[in-house]
């Protein structure tokens, strides 16, 4: 088997007990790092550490996946102009930090009667939100209540800039404390 040291440095080929040995003298532990190789490549280390950086390389690189992360927004087909526009920035602002997000639009009692209003709410959404992120696909119902679009974010290359990032927090005016008035006497 190959064996590397602490440091990682190659210090040969050598057979199991040889390679034991040398792991206990040094307090250490032997690890294989590469069972399918020939010959199988084996590393002394401290399992411990050796565990604790594996997990820790691991979370690293899932946080850096966070494009399979999904968040969910929910519309209704009556929804206010106001209450469209923060939903709208919620949205641009998971596209910016690179996650999909899935409008979901639900149609209750005599709505679903008439789901082009709600075709048409999710359309513009889908349409204020392209600077970001685009549709896989265009709006479709599941079931005969919900109405579903999913968002993928642009490349960052291509996406336009967060509007809400840059801004720097208003200070407010200092404002000067107004004089109490005195009472008027009035006879």
């Amino acid at each position: 088997m190959r064996v590397l040291d602490e440091t990682k440095q190659q210090l040969g080929v050598m057979s199991l007990n040889d390679a034991l040995r040398l792991a206990m003298t040094k307090g250490l532990d032997l690890v294989e790092i590469a069972p399918n190789a020939t010959p199988v490549v084996c590393r002394i280390v401290d399992y411990g550490k050796f565990m604790y950086e594996e997990a820790k390389k691991n979370k690293d690189s899932q946080s850096k996946q966070s494009a399979s992360k999904m968040k969910e927004l929910q519309l209704s087909p009556l929804i206010d102009p106001h209450d469209f526009s923060i939903k709208l920035g919620r949205a641009i602002d998971f596209l910016c930090e690179d996650m999909k997000v899935r409008i979901k639009l639900r149609f209750r009692g005599r709505q679903k009667a008439h789901t082009e209003f709600g075709f048409q709410v999710v359309n513009r959404f889908v349409k204020e939100a392209g600077l970001w992120g685009h549709a896989d696909s265009p709006p479709k119902m599941l079931g005969d209540r919900d109405l579903n679009v999913i968002l993928n974010p642009l490349p960052r290359n291509k996406r336009a800039k967060n509007p809400r990032q840059g801004e720097a927090p208003e200070e407010p005016e200092s404002e000067q404390p107004e004089e109490p008035e005195e009472p008027s006497q009035s006879d």
